[in-house]
């Protein structure tokens, strides 16, 4: 039988993917068709089944990419479904063995594709695989992937310790101070704009909570697969220009998503009297910095964070 998502090479022989690449788009449309070409131009010596899920963007997105891709599997969303929920259900159609989970927001560097799947195939252990990413300008971009939240982390981040002593691994332990992401190293998290998971550990873990609307989804993923002996690596040869945040029109917004992001990862994972002490971690977060912006603050800067601030109380409760 042939695979449902084999296709013919140009010699006229079946080619079988060995990973179903996804893409989650919104509202990004030049990106995102940059995005595909450098995917298909730099992928390297490797078939892939690559699915593009539009979240009902109004830029004119999916009409961009059905025109310069007319033979590509592109999905238009009715709604913006979230991001945990567009490579769910793309997810459940895989019949390749692994999935690559790739961010409109991307482009890809030579043999980035080949490599992280090689990695992949070479440590099992792993479970969850990422790359290095770095900005248009080639400087690093240390956002592939991080350490899981602690207490002291998220005392040392709402301080101000961590961004002081950014190179610092003792400060700035989420961030992972000081490596350059240059070495083959065990994390905690491998962020979801270049994430590599074999497609039945992914079945097993139930792929991503759909409670995660936008950030965390990948956190906890990775937590989950922890709980199971899991350790996600991450691998410098297989690099990505990665530049963060592109889907969020407003700063404001981000910030909203990640800190209940995170008030929901510490509800998840985290027991006892660690949650309350966290969750008054990340008050102490957005106040430290709502007071700063009195002091010092730009106008622009005092109404962001008194938005923010005067939202506390539903960002607090997480999804």
């Amino acid at each position: 039988m042939i695979d449902k998502d084999a296709t013919m090479a140009d010699t006229g022989e079946v080619v079988v993917p060995d990973v179903t690449v996804i893409m989650v788009s919104y509202n990004t449309r030049e990106l995102t068709v940059t995005a595909l070409e450098t995917l298909f131009a730099n992928a390297g010596d490797v078939a892939m089944r690559v699915v593009v899920w539009d979240n009902d963007s109004h830029d004119g997105s999916a009409d961009a990419i059905a025109a310069r891709f007319p033979d590509l599997e592109l999905i238009r969303s009715a709604e913006n479904v979230g991001f945990s929920r567009a490579n769910n259900a793309i997810a459940e159609t895989a019949t390749t063995d692994w999935l690559l989970l790739l961010n409109p927001d991307t482009e890809t560097y030579p043999r980035a594709v080949e490599n992280i799947l090689a990695f992949g195939k070479a440590h099992p252990e792993a479970g969850i695989v990422g790359g290095r990413t770095v900005f248009p300008d080639g400087s690093l971009n240390i956002a592939s992937c991080w350490n899981t939240m602690s207490l002291w982390s998220l005392f040392c981040s709402a301080t101000g310790l961590a961004r002081v002593f950014v190179n610092s691994p003792f400060f700035n332990r989420e961030g992972i101070g000081g490596w350059k992401r240059d070495t083959v190293r065990q994390v905690d998290v491998v962020v979801g704009c270049f994430m590599l998971v074999p497609t039945a550990l992914w079945r097993k873990l139930g792929g991503f909570s759909p409670r995660y609307f936008m950030y965390g989804e990948e956190h906890d993923l990775c937590l989950r697969a922890a709980q199971l002996g899991y350790r996600p690596m991450i691998t410098p040869d297989a690099q990505i220009m990665h530049l963060v945040g592109a889907a969020s029109a407003k700063r404001e917004d981000k910030i909203l998503r990640l800190m209940r992001s995170k008030a929901t990862l510490i509800r998840d994972h985290w027991q006892g009297l660690r949650i309350p002490a966290g969750i008054a971690m990340l008050w102490l977060w957005i106040a430290v910095r709502r007071a700063g912006s009195l002091v010092k603050g730009k106008a622009e800067d005092k109404a962001r964070w008194a938005a923010i601030w005067g939202k506390r109380s539903e960002w607090l409760k997480g999804y």
